[in-house]
């Protein structure tokens, strides 16, 4: 069985106990983890450590692998079937990524509520992060940063973001629940939605803050023109936290 993803019903979480199912290589596999696993969602890996018979391993990736995931770990040595261990995030790395991530969610849903723009790319990471939408406007660069102001505005409301499950029909009857272009959620019974009120809601599957107000303001690093619909924009936040 797969790891129970314990970061999508609680992105808070900085500790876990768990199983060790399997070890190939380098690769621990547990029964959860709340650890996020690259390439999911277009977020990078989170690190930290797994603690086991008292020794702290490093974890230096995490990858989806077979529809599991892979914790990367510096020696696996230490490690075995039915073994417990404690894993241990690094938070402020982690801290970040959500923060980016809600970000991006609130720019994405002004770009779309505006001009229709889907996302076709995407990788968040803790110090900057990139979207690639496609908008198909004259005026794409002040397009993008329009869409940057309004989305502070939005940030600095303070509004709650909620995370809750629906059957899949019924979360695909929402309107823009899909803003990834060609590309469609798992085909799973129950889908994760993550929805500020009043200005987004989206199939997720990442972890997020709980408040726009953690995350600060959006600050645009560079932009990009990568085909004549196809537009790319680098940003990062500053300020925020809790």
């Amino acid at each position: 069985m797969p790891a129970r993803l314990l970061y999508q019903f609680d992105s808070y979480m900085r500790e876990f106990d768990a199983v060790v199912t399997r070890v190939v290589g380098d690769r621990v596999f547990l029964d959860q983890t709340c650890f996020h696993p690259r390439p999911s969602g277009g977020l990078d890996a989170d690190r930290g450590w797994l603690v086991v018979g008292g020794r702290r391993v490093g974890v230096v990736d995490v990858v989806l692998e077979g529809g599991d995931v892979a914790h990367v770990v510096e020696d696996s040595s230490v490690f075995e079937p039915g073994v417990g261990v404690h894993g241990v995030l690094d938070w402020g790395r982690r801290y970040a990524m959500m923060r980016m991530h809600t970000a991006g969610h609130v720019l994405a849903a002004v770009l779309y509520g505006r001009y229709g723009a889907r996302i076709t790319g995407c990788f968040v990471s803790a110090d900057r992060s990139r979207f690639d939408f496609e908008i198909g406007v004259d005026d794409w660069r002040g397009a993008v940063r329009g869409a940057v102001e309004e989305a502070n505005r939005v940030l600095s409301r303070c509004l709650e973001v909620r995370v809750y499950w629906l059957p899949r029909e019924e979360a695909m009857r929402i309107p823009g629940i899909v803003k990834l272009a060609d590309r469609l959620p798992p085909s799973v019974d129950r889908l994760r939605i993550v929805e500020i009120p009043g200005v987004d809601v989206q199939a997720d599957g990442g972890p997020h803050v709980r408040n726009t107000c953690e995350v600060g303001r959006i600050e645009l690093l560079r932009l990009e023109s990568k085909g004549r619909r196809r537009k790319r924009l680098y940003y990062r936040v500053v300020g925020g936290g809790n």
